[in-house]
């Protein structure tokens, strides 16, 4: 990215959704993101692909809770804006689907009008909150949800920047209080299961440069869904879930992609 950064965004150091950003593709990073992420191809070249596969898993799940007759999407964590972005996914299928993304980073902030094109019948907003203060990520929902119908709340790549002793569980486990039966919770997350040698390399080098990365097992990943009831297939390998809805990703099948998705309901 060229110019000045929009105000509040500090290019001094690494930050995982312009990496990310990078990752796929995309402008919205700065040198030290770049440099951060060639690092962390020196540790697995698959990391792009990776990505993507995490990009993918959200359209398949959203595809599928769209025709679960699921008309409201809260996102929480949305990262910079990649199309197709979850509102197009859901209202290409449900016009009249209702979508809130949810950041703290000020570049998100400065692509928000980018995020708000949905269609005619539908709505989709952006709110500026930060995902471990609950109390406003629901407050501002509210203004636009009906948090008295089901909910379809993603959590896609957020949770392994959001260490135990930062609440990680306790949010999760805040957020999905507030929705009814019937609602869904969606989650993907880094695990250093069948990688534990480079993950624990790539662990130390982002917290060098100021990224904690708190990457979790396939149990502690489901801890996440205590008291909700897991969709077909459970936790999976992202790549592995309903792969038949499509999005494949060239290289996916390249070993095993070190992370976990799954979709569950609140009974």
């Amino acid at each position: 990215m060229t110019g000045q950064p929009p105000a509040g965004i500090d290019t001094s150091r690494p930050h995982p959704a312009r990496m990310y950003d990078w990752y796929l593709g995309g402008k919205d990073n700065y040198p030290v993101d770049e440099a951060m992420g060639r690092q962390m191809l020196t540790l697995d070249p698959r990391v792009p692909v990776m990505a993507r596969v995490n990009r993918a898993f959200m359209h398949r799940a959203t595809r599928w809770l769209a025709h679960q007759g699921v008309r409201q999407f809260l996102d929480v964590g949305t990262g910079i804006p990649t199309a197709p972005n979850l509102h197009q996914v859901a209202q290409e299928i449900a016009p009249d689907a209702r979508v809130v993304y949810c950041d703290n980073d000020p570049i998100v902030l400065a692509h928000a009008a980018a995020l708000l094109r949905g269609t005619d019948e539908g709505v989709t907003e952006y709110l500026q909150a930060d995902a471990r203060d609950p109390d406003a990520v629901l407050e501002g929902a509210r203004k636009v949800l009906d948090l008295g119908r089901p909910v379809a709340l993603s959590l896609i790549a957020l949770l392994h920047f959001v260490p135990d002793d930062e609440g990680a569980h306790e949010l999760v486990r805040r957020l999905v209080a507030a929705l009814p039966s019937g609602s869904y919770l969606v989650v993907s997350h880094a695990t250093a299961d069948f990688t534990p040698r480079e993950s624990a390399e790539a662990i130390g080098r982002l917290k060098a440069a100021g990224v904690t990365l708190a990457l979790r097992s396939r149990a502690e990943f489901t801890r996440f869904f205590d008291g909700l009831e897991l969709v077909g297939p459970g936790v999976e390998v992202p790549h592995h879930w309903h792969p038949e809805l499509g999005d494949p990703v060239p290289g996916q099948d390249d070993g095993v992609i070190p992370g976990y998705g799954a979709v569950a309901r609140k009974p």
